[in-house]
């Protein structure tokens, strides 16, 4: 069957499935490229992966594409479901012999209930989907393929779970179809060297963080790992077929979980030559972080996510503070740069944690930072928390344009009050005279960092301006169900 791999157009800006890890429309616009989509889509000659959001790909343009296809596999998210539900049905609207599978943690978490939705959605495939995608193209049945539900005689049926994919080395390169599929320069992060390219060298997380999305819901907490040999042979085709490539980024949950693995792999890259970037526990000691350097990293993208240690066992983070600390100290050592995450309203969250939250980033004084409001998956621990708890609201987790809302309560923080400690955390980070001088630094002797930078503070300013509103609005909210 010719396959349309899609990862559709929604709100604008939205960077919303196939690798993105926070669902949402940026505060800088950026993307993330569609890893899990290129996987099976590498093993189907005749298949075609259309990544909407980077490439400017309306939904009248993407719906007339039904027409062209005999498969459509939508990756959807929590926040964009209502919207991909819609564009599914516009494109077996216009194609009825169209078959529409639906992937990504929604339909794992819920089959049923993404089931019965819409008519439109034919089957979907809970967790990892390479192989089922694969083999329903060239011709199996719904009823063989494990891990798949769909309806029969007016019922659903959930087939067995697949297990995880063991031998990741038989899966395709995805940067053979990046080639093949995909404008590579649409592809932009802020703090990530561009253009750049991302691939994985591993899938799961052994790490039991209740927040995060993926490890819980799509890629399993199962650490299975590539072999050192065909990460680096892919790398040196990605050389060759990018050349203009400035960064490659390992996109793994964590790519250094194990010192002896990342040792082995850095060996192997050092003599490519090439600037790299990763995600990072702040478990890593000195001797992997160095190594890493050695073999050309640049950056790492760490989740400290809270500044204090309570919160950081209640989310079951596995680190604490003072690791934290020493492992930023030993990458200033290396010169490693590093790019922040930070979380405001995690389980236990009070106006005296963000504040400690806010002073230890200042402390650690990473190159960049991003703060994101705590949203609970379905099918996440932090879900089950707040629902339990009656902490969770009604409201949706973004706004009309995707943008990130908070849709929790604590005693004592409002969802305004939320919203504007998120605002207050990245003036004061980044309104300090060491920091706007880093920028500024940049500006001045980098005509390719001005450009950017400018493009960013405007966006920013838009952004921040926005949240004021909400801010103020929730606050004569507050103040109207006061005088009721």
């Amino acid at each position: 069957m010719r396959t349309l791999f899609l990862n559709p157009p929604s709100f604008e800006g939205f960077d919303g499935g196939a690798s993105s890890r926070w669902p949402a429309t940026r505060e800088i616009e950026s993307y993330w490229y569609p890893v899990w989509l290129c996987y099976p889509a590498g093993m189907l000659p005749d298949s075609k992966v259309v990544d909407a959001p980077p490439h400017k790909i309306s939904i009248e343009q993407t719906v007339a594409m039904a027409n062209d296809f005999e498969l459509l596999v939508l990756f959807t998210s929590t926040p964009g479901f209502h919207v991909d539900v819609k564009m599914a049905e516009m494109m077996k609207d216009t194609n009825p012999k169209l078959k529409v599978a639906f992937v990504g943690p929604p339909v794992t978490v819920e089959p049923e209930k993404s089931l019965r939705t819409s008519p439109a959605i034919d089957f979907v495939v809970r967790r990892e989907f390479d192989y089922q995608i694969a083999d329903y193209a060239r011709g199996t049945p719904v009823e063989d393929l494990p891990g798949v539900s769909f309806r029969k005689n007016g019922h659903i049926v959930n087939n067995p779970e697949r297990p995880p994919i063991e031998n990741l080395d038989e899966l395709p390169w995805v940067t053979k179809v990046y080639q093949r599929d995909l404008d590579i320069r649409r592809y932009n992060v802020p703090f990530l060297l561009n253009p750049y390219i991302s691939l994985y060298t591993s899938r799961g997380c052994p790490a039991m963080c209740t927040f995060c999305l993926w490890p819980q819901t799509h890629s399993g907490h199962r650490w299975r790992l590539r072999s050192t040999d065909d990460i680096a042979r892919e790398v040196a085709y990605a050389k060759e077929a990018f050349p203009y490539v400035k960064e490659i980024f390992f996109d793994d949950d964590t790519f250094n979980y194990q010192k002896a693995r990342t040792i082995e792999l850095c060996k192997k890259l050092q003599p490519l030559n090439f600037t790299w970037s990763c995600t990072s526990r702040v478990t890593t000691d000195y001797d992997t972080l160095k190594a890493m350097k050695d073999s050309g990293c640049r950056l790492l993208i760490v989740g400290y996510e809270s500044g204090d240690q309570q919160i950081l066992k209640n989310i079951k983070k596995g680190a604490t503070i003072d690791m934290a600390q020493r492992f930023t100290a030993n990458c200033k050592k290396l010169g490693l740069l590093v790019h922040g995450d930070f979380i405001i309203g995690l389980p236990g969250e009070t106006r005296e944690s963000i504040r400690k939250t806010i002073d230890f980033a200042k402390r650690l004084d990473t190159e960049t930072i991003q703060v994101s409001l705590a949203h609970p998956y379905p099918g996440t621990e932090f879900y089950d928390y707040v629902k339990k708890n009656n902490l969770i609201t009604i409201d949706a987790m973004t706004d009309e344009t995707g943008h990130q809302l908070p849709n929790i309560i604590y005693p004592g923080l409002d969802r305004g009050e939320l919203v504007e400690w998120v605002e207050r955390f990245y003036g004061e980070y980044y309104f300090r005279p060491r920091v706007v001088w880093r920028v500024v630094r940049k500006a001045i002797f980098n005509s390719t960092e001005r450009k950017r930078l400018s493009k960013e503070a405007h966006e920013y300013l838009a952004l921040r301006s926005k949240r004021k509103k909400f801010v103020a609005s929730e606050k004569a909210l507050a103040t109207a169900n006061s005088g009721d």
